[in-house]
């Protein structure tokens, strides 16, 4: 391929990283703040992310559908791509009219619609970057992928807390749906190569689990992911109660956990290379657990920019650190799918912790739920043994 190609190729992956980053933005900065806003209960918001997050653990069958199918004549996967930006495109359209104080249900069955075609896009544009490009590029790219995501993230967080603020929430909605368009005229000059049998999905991964310690792994990013995406959820809502900070606040406070998400990453991946997985993981726990309990009991407004770094540092290094431990659990011959698969099992992690989390918060209050999040780190343990078992 071309040079031309590759810069087109490149900025194609980065700008649909960065307007998955977007939609992630809102929902970690805003979407609890708008709903609790509009009259809603925190348990509420809790039945609602858990509901618009399914698609994320259902995701894996996208990939199938594109394995198998040729939209049409027109790929595998650009055409599944497309259609699913569209999806989020319109729904974010729609969901502007929509009061989800008096539309509770319609407002969750367009989220769902957005996320089903954010989910849909998110996996093809993986198969997509597998399928064009080639192994000494891999690395280079997913930087860029990540780094889309990153600052999709950032943009909409600071940007669209400012939108709430001083316009009004469906400006938020359009000035989203603007980003959603942005990476479709690319999608046009990119050629898709053909496809092998070798590159499907393949069913015999699902056996690897009969393996202890592809088991225990799977086992331990549920708990994990369902500690920091739960408790992420709450940690606008807890500050704002406690501090009564206003929209744009909300959203900085995001940017900056955005920034310190992108510096953990760095950080964990650096750590976890140079100390190996095991005390990679002991830092997940000693860094999420005390994140926790700075959130339940911080009391001095200025430290909240502390607090919202810190976790965001405890955030990102903890998602590198277990990635890097689910690659080394994967078998070569059918690491794709095994990943795939364990990536699932992340977001059914997610979806217990945003559901449990509001249920908890709206029961117990913030802090105690922050206290049980940091806990539940330390349940990760049991499974030590089995992960880091040497061989005999």
């Amino acid at each position: 391929m071309n040079s031309q190609s590759k810069a087109l190729r490149f900025s194609m992956f980065a700008l649909l990283y960065f307007t998955q980053g977007t939609i992630l933005g809102y929902f970690a900065s805003l979407n609890a703040l708008y709903l609790l806003g509009n009259g809603l209960d925190i348990a509420k918001v809790g039945i609602f992310s858990t509901i618009a997050l399914i698609p994320f653990i259902i995701k894996i069958l996208f990939g199938m559908l594109s394995d198998r199918f040729n939209f049409f004549g027109f790929g595998h996967r650009k055409p599944y791509i497309l259609i699913g930006l569209v999806v989020q495109l319109v729904c974010l359209l729609i969901v502007a009219q929509i009061n989800p104080g008096e539309q509770y249900w319609t407002f969750v069955a367009l989220a769902f619609l957005l996320q089903l075609g954010m989910a849909f896009y998110d996996t093809c544009t993986d198969g997509l970057a597998l399928d064009t490009t080639p192994e000494k590029e891999q690395g280079i790219l997913q930087g860029f992928m990540v780094g889309g995501r990153s600052v999709g993230v950032i943009v909409a967080a600071s940007a669209a807390g400012f939108i709430a603020q001083y316009l009004n929430w469906p400006s938020v909605f359009y000035f989203l749906a603007i980003l959603t368009a942005l990476p479709i005229p690319l999608l046009f000059f990119i050629k898709e190569n053909e496809r092998t049998p070798g590159m499907r999905f393949n069913w015999s991964a699902f056996k690897a689990f009969k393996n202890w310690q592809v088991a225990a792994a799977a086992a331990v990013g549920l708990i994990v992911f369902l500690v920091i995406v739960g408790a992420n959820q709450l940690m606008n809502p807890a500050l704002s109660e406690r501090f009564s900070i206003d929209l744009s606040t909300a959203g900085l406070l995001t940017t900056v956990w955005g920034i310190g998400c992108v510096l953990g990453a760095f950080a964990g991946g650096f750590v976890k290379d140079k100390v190996g997985n095991k005390a990679a993981l002991w830092l997940s726990i000693l860094t999420v657990a005390p994140a926790m309990l700075l959130l339940a009991f911080v009391n001095v407004r200025p430290l909240i920019w502390v607090v919202a770094v810190f976790f965001g540092l405890a955030y990102g290094a903890t998602q590198s650190i277990y990635f890097a431990l689910a690659m080394k659990y994967t078998e070569p011959a059918i690491a794709a799918s095994m990943f795939a698969i364990l990536m699932s099992v992340t977001n059914i992690g997610q979806g217990i912790g945003l559901g449990v989390g509001g249920g908890l918060a709206k029961a117990a209050g913030y802090p105690i739920t922050f206290v049980i999040f940091g806990a539940l780190m330390f349940l990760i343990l049991p499974f030590f043994p089995i992960l880091f078992k040497k061989a005999k």
